[in-house]
């Protein structure tokens, strides 16, 4: 068992938890994540290792609560335990000193890059970050990134909080003010990722993004989280989850992606009881009323 330290709503829905597992918070490295289980009969989900304290023993993920699984996982508070945390997973983020680095998070993507930014931050590299939601009720890490950041743009799809529009936007900005790019790093949506790459690439600017296929036993063995880069079959698991921007085929990976939007639905409204089938008490809808100790949202990239 792995017991969770903190719980916290940093979001609208967006949950903040700390858990206890010393030997993964010794071997991570920025871009890898875990695979936790609640219970005996629950879903695997893989989460990206936001941060990891080796003192102390804890791992720290960032999620929100969108479906059955997370919904169950947000609804447990400081003193409840986790039955699985397998990591670190994944391949690390080859970091380097490469000179201007635009780190770009999207929504719940914030939270991979998180991680990943300061490691190239790190590294002696300029960082200058480009952080997006729909709204600001959705925004997170604001703070953080600004810390490690040399330059910081906010936008809000909605014009909500900071700048209107959206990160593909700030982007363009950057480049067509001549800054010379040597890597982006894009990690959200896919539809932005997609965008992003699609900004970068005629200007030859090298984009790595993190991918989030739906993923079951994420040690390469069952396949589920194939995408194609580059005209060949990776693994998200054990090949990233970070990939060439201009290699992955994104129509693919959308539609991989839906493949269980319906059993997802399902899921969702018996755990809600919607179903109109009572199995005890009603459970909390985490949209409407947030869980108990707080809300919280995977992956952007690969978790």
């Amino acid at each position: 068992m792995f017991p969770i330290v903190e719980s916290r709503e940093i979001a609208k829905n967006v949950l903040l938890q700390r858990i206890l597992a010393p030997r993964i918070a010794r071997k991570r490295r920025a871009g890898q994540f875990l695979v936790i289980r609640r219970g005996e009969l629950s879903e695997r989900i893989p989460l990206t290792i936001v941060d990891s304290d080796p003192v102390e023993g804890t791992v720290t993920i960032i999620f929100q609560a969108v479906g059955k699984s997370t919904a169950e996982v947000a609804g447990l508070k400081a003193g409840d335990s986790l039955l699985d945390v397998v990591g670190p997973l994944g391949l690390p983020t080859h970091v380097e000193n490469l000179g201007t680095i635009v780190g770009i998070g999207g929504g719940i993507g914030a939270a991979p890059l998180l991680p990943i930014a300061t490691a190239f931050k790190r590294a002696g590299n300029r960082l200058v970050s480009i952080v997006g939601a729909r709204t600001k009720d959705l925004l997170i890490l604001e703070d953080e990134m600004r810390a490690i950041s040399d330059q910081i743009t906010v936008t809000t799809d909605d014009g909500s909080y900071a700048r209107k529009g959206f990160v593909t936007t700030a982007l363009q900005d950057l480049i067509d003010a001549g800054t010379k790019i040597a890597l982006c790093i894009a990690i959200g949506p896919v539809p932005m990722m997609r965008a992003v790459a699609e900004v970068t690439r005629p200007h030859g600017i090298k984009t790595v993004v993190s991918l989030n296929p739906i993923m079951v036993d994420a040690t390469g063995m069952c396949g589920a989280c194939r995408v194609s880069v580059g005209g060949k079959t990776k693994f998200v698991c054990v090949d990233g989850p970070e990939f060439d921007g201009h290699e992955v085929d994104f129509k693919e990976l959308v539609m991989r992606n839906r493949a269980y939007l319906k059993e997802e639905k399902q899921a969702m409204d018996k755990f809600l009881h919607k179903d109109g089938k009572c199995m005890g008490p009603a459970a909390p809808d985490p949209v409407k009323t947030g869980p108990p100790a707080g809300a919280a949202v995977t992956t952007g990239g690969g978790n």
